[in-house]
C-alpha cells in the first residue's frame, strides 16, 4: 500500500482550481474528483491538506509522515495527470523520487555563450532566480539523476534549471527524515516567499537534509497544475494525443535488457504481451508455453538430424521470447505474484538444463561418442555457479547498510555555497582508489558501443539462448558447449572481478 497525501484540498466542497470541471469526460468529473478517483486503488481514504497556512500544511504533512508505516506520495490537489505516470512514480525503486520539468534553454548571443562556458558551475555565483517555467519559479538545480540544490526566494541556488512540479513519491524509510524537515521548515516559514510553492519547499528541505532525491521527466506522459479553465482545456487537449496504452506498454519493457533482447525480442514481444493479456492470459500461462517450447526444442535437438536440429534452434527462440512475454504481461496488465516470480526463475534455468541434455543426446545419438557429456556438465556446472554468484550477491545487496548520507546544509543558510563545495568533495573522494575506477568504467558506458559491449560480456539470458540457437542449427553441439563455456567462463571472470570491485569499493 501507499499513503497518498493531496495537498491543497480540503475535505469540504471543492473549490477552483480543483473545482475546475473536465466536460469531455464521462460525468464531467471536477479536477479533485478526477485525481481522487485516480488514486483509490492506491489509498481509499488519502490525507487532504489544505494549503492556504503554509506552516499549517508543513505540520500537517509532517504529522503523516510521522504515523505513515508504508511508502507516502505527495501530490497537489490541482494536477491532472495520466494514471501510468502515478503508477511508474509510486513503483520507482528510489528512496525520494520527485517529477521535475527542466527550464528550456535559452538562446544565447555568442558572447554570453562564451562567457557561460567559461564560468564552471563551481564557480559560479548563487542566485535568486526570477524566472518560471510552468507559473513555477525556476528554483532547482537538477542533475541527470537526482536534485542538487533548491532555493527559495531567500535562499539563493547555484544555476537553477528546473521546477519541481509536484508529485513526490518518499519510501517509509525516508518518512522519519521527511516529518523533521517538515517541522523545521513550519518553524521558520516567515522566512519563505508568497510564490514559494509548498512542493518545492518541501524538496528544498529534503536535499539540505542530505536525501537523495532521483528525478524523472513526464517523457510520453503528462502532468500539470492548472489554475484556470483554460488551463484545464489546454491539459485535456494535450492528453487526447498521447497514447497511454503505448506508454504502458513500453513500460512493461524492461529498461536494462542485453542487446539480443533489446534488438531481436522486445521491438515486437510486447505485442504479443498486450494480445494476451487483453485476451485474459495469465503470467504464468505465458511461462508454461515457454517452458512447453523449451523441451519441445530440447526434443529436436534429442534427435541429432540437421533438419530437426534447425527447428530445435527456431522453438529455443521462441521459447526465450515467451519467456520474456511473461514479465511482460505481469507488468502490463499489473498481475504480480510470488507464485509467478519462482516459476519464472526456476524454469529459465530448467529450459537451459533440459535443451543441455538434448544437444549431449543428440550428439551420441548421432554416433559421435560420449565425450560430450563433460562439456554438457561443464556448461550445466558453470551457469549454476553463475547464478549461485548472481542471486547471493543480490540478497548481500539488500541486507546492505542504506547508501552513505550526501552533505547537509542548514536550512536557514542563505546560499547553497557549501553544499556545493561539500559535493565537490565528495565527488573528488570519490574518484580515487577502486571507486575511481568503477566510475571512469560508469562514464565509458556514455558510448554505445562500449555500453552494449558491456551488456553481452556478461553473457545474459538473452545471449545465451541466442547462441544456443545459431550453433545449434548452423552447427553441433560440441560448437555449442564450447562456445557456451568459454563466453560463459568470460562472464564470470568480469563479473566477478566487478563484485569484488564493488563490495571492496
Amino acid at each position: 500500500m501507499t499513503r497518498v497525501v493531496l495537498l491543497g484540498s480540503s475535505p469540504g466542497p471543492d473549490t477552483a482550481p480543483t473545482g475546475l470541471r473536465l466536460a469531455v469526460l464521462p460525468g464531467a468529473p471536477t479536477v479533485a474528483e478526477r485525481l481522487r478517483s485516480q488514486i483509490l486503488s492506491l489509498d481509499p481514504r488519502p490525507a487532504a491538506i489544505a494549503s492556504g497556512d503554509l506552516a499549517a500544511a508543513l505540520r500537517d504533512l509532517a504529522d503523516v509522515a510521522e504515523s505513515a508505516t508504508e511508502s507516502l506520495f505527495v501530490i497537489p490537489g490541482d494536477s491532472v495527470i495520466h494514471d501510468e505516470l502515478i503508477y511508474q512514480i509510486t513503483k520507482s525503486k528510489r528512496g525520494v523520487l520527485a517529477l521535475i520539468a527542466k527550464e528550456p534553454r535559452p538562446e544565447l548571443t555568442e558572447e554570453e555563450a562564451e562567457r557561460e562556458e567559461h564560468i564552471p558551475i563551481d564557480e559560479a555565483e548563487p542566485e535568486i532566480s526570477d524566472r518560471r517555467h510552468e507559473g513555477l519559479p525556476v528554483r532547482a538545480r537538477a542533475g541527470k539523476s537526482r536534485i542538487v540544490s533548491v532555493g527559495t526566494a531567500h535562499h539563493a541556488v547555484t544555476r537553477p534549471n528546473a521546477v519541481v512540479l509536484g508529485p513526490l513519491h518518499v519510501s517509509a524509510r525516508n518518512a522519519p527524515v521527511l516529518a523533521e524537515t517538515c517541522r523545521e521548515l513550519a518553524a521558520m516559514a516567515d522566512a519563505f516567499g508568497p510564490d514559494d510553492d509548498l512542493m518545492q519547499l518541501v524538496v528544498f528541505g529534503l536535499v539540505r537534509k542530505g536525501v537523495s532525491v532521483g528525478v524523472r521527466g513526464r517523457r510520453d506522459l503528462y502532468y500539470r497544475r492548472v489554475t484556470s479553465q483554460a488551463d484545464l482545456d489546454e491539459a485535456v487537449a494535450v492528453m487526447s494525443g498521447i497514447d497511454e496504452d503505448r506508454a504502458r506498454l513500453d513500460n512493461a519493457v524492461k529498461g536494462a535488457d542485453g542487446f539480443f533482447t533489446t534488438y531481436f525480442v522486445s521491438t515486437y514481444s510486447r505485442f504479443i504481451a498486450r494480445w494476451a493479456a487483453r485476451r485474459g492470459l495469465t503470467p504464468n500461462q505465458v511461462t508454461l508455453i515457454s517452458i512447453t517450447l523449451g523441451v519441445l526444442a530440447a526434443a529436436c535437438f534429442a534427435t541429432g538430424d540437421r533438419p530437426w536440429m534447425v527447428l530445435g534452434g527456431v522453438l529455443i527462440y521462441f521459447a526465450f521470447v515467451f519467456d520474456c512475454v511473461d514479465g511482460q504481461v505481469a507488468r502490463y496488465a499489473r498481475k504480480f505474484g510470488v507464485l509467478g516470480a519462482w516459476l519464472d526463475a526456476t524454469f529459465d534455468r530448467f529450459k537451459e538444463y533440459v535443451v543441455f541434455a538434448g544437444l549431449a543426446v543428440g550428439w551420441v545419438v548421432s554416433g559421435n561418442g560420449d565425450d560430450i557429456w563433460i562439456l554438457a556438465l561443464a556448461a550445466i556446472g558453470l551457469q549454476s555457479v553463475r547464478h549461485l554468484l548472481d542471486f547471493s550477491f543480490g540478497i548481500a545487496n539488500r541486507r546492505s547498510k542504506p547508501p552513505a548520507q550526501l552533505p547537509t546544509l542548514p536550512l536557514a543558510a542563505p546560499d547553497d555555497r557549501d553544499l556545493r563545495k561539500a559535493l565537490e568533495r565528495r565527488k573528488v573522494e570519490r574518484s580515487q582508489g577502486i571507486r575511481g575506477l568503477l566510475k571512469m568504467w560508469s562514464k565509458a558506458g556514455r558510448y554505445r558501443a562500449v555500453h552494449w559491449a558491456r551488456k553481452m560480456i556478461v553473457f545474459p539470458i538473452g545471449e545465451r539462448f541466442a547462441a544456443i540457437a545459431i550453433t545449434a542449427a548452423l552447427f553441433d553441439a560440441r560448437i555449442t558447449f564450447l562456445t557456451l563455456v568459454v563466453w560463459g567462463t568470460v562472464a564470470a571472470a568480469y563479473t566477478l572481478t566487478g563484485r569484488l570491485m564493488r563490495s571492496l569499493a
